[in-house]
């Protein structure tokens, strides 16, 4: 009997890169998770089936508070794909995996005030030398975005000709425009971009956020709800306002 030898195919691997919120928490651990539970219950479901980053540095803990935090996070259907700014001595085989040099891509807790990062100024444009001007990207969506679904765009700007679902998130790296009712989450800025906005033709949102500062459904003005409105970011907080 003759033996066929057949050569293996090789195995392929590839990079590719993803959306994750990333966490930084602060001490006392307990309050913090307080805090935590307080966000996740004004906003249902905020964390389920999301990648989440842990982000410690600069935090002085050993390695059994942070196998704590990261149970704790686990019973609240946070789920840790990776550890940031951690020392070696802390992280073992039963510990999400060390990350590094990871971009801004907050979704809701806002930086620290060393961290904020002012609008840039515009650039003089001079007729000897004239500056080329950058071209945002931007996506349109011309079909409503229903209850469960997820729209990730952190390349630039996110137009939607309808409405966004209660249950429903719009994330997008520059501003978010709702040509329609926002029942569902809007968070712009994502990566990082102050300047961001949010505009809808009618407010009935569960969450608005840019560069991280947000508002829930319960910390918005009761006179906003059903009517056109712009949220922009002033002074480390989100501001509101009616258009028009």
């Amino acid at each position: 009997m003759t033996t066929v030898l057949t050569k293996p195919r090789p195995i392929r691997l590839k990079g590719r890169s993803f959306l994750a919120l990333s966490l930084a928490p602060e001490l006392p651990f307990e309050d913090w998770l307080t805090s935590l539970d307080d966000l996740a219950a004004r906003s249902a479901g905020f964390f389920l089936r999301r990648p989440v980053v842990l982000d410690i540095d600069g935090l002085d803990i050993d390695k059994t508070e942070l196998r704590k935090l990261v149970d704790e996070l686990g019973r609240r259907n946070v789920r840790i794909m990776g550890i940031e700014g951690a020392r070696p001595s802390l992280l073992g085989p039963d510990m999400p995996p060390a990350m590094n040099d990871g971009r801004p891509a907050s979704d809701f807790e806002p930086p620290a005030e060393d961290e904020a990062q002012p609008a840039p100024a515009a650039e003089t444009i001079t007729a000897a030398r004239p500056v080329p001007v950058q071209v945002t990207a931007s996506l349109v969506v011309t079909e409503p975005v229903r209850s469960g679904q997820s729209l990730f765009f952190p390349e630039g700007d996110v137009t939607i000709v309808g409405s966004v679902a209660s249950g429903a998130e719009v994330v997008a790296g520059g501003s978010i425009h709702v040509y329609g009712t926002l029942r569902g989450r809007a968070l712009a800025g994502t990566t990082g971009n102050g300047a961001a906005r949010i505009f809808c033709r009618k407010l009935e949102a569960e969450l608005m956020a840019i560069d991280g500062f947000y508002l829930t459904a319960e910390d918005m003005e009761p006179d906003l709800r059903g009517r056109p409105v712009q949220a922009w970011l002033e002074n480390q907080a989100l501001k509101t306002a009616i258009l028009g």
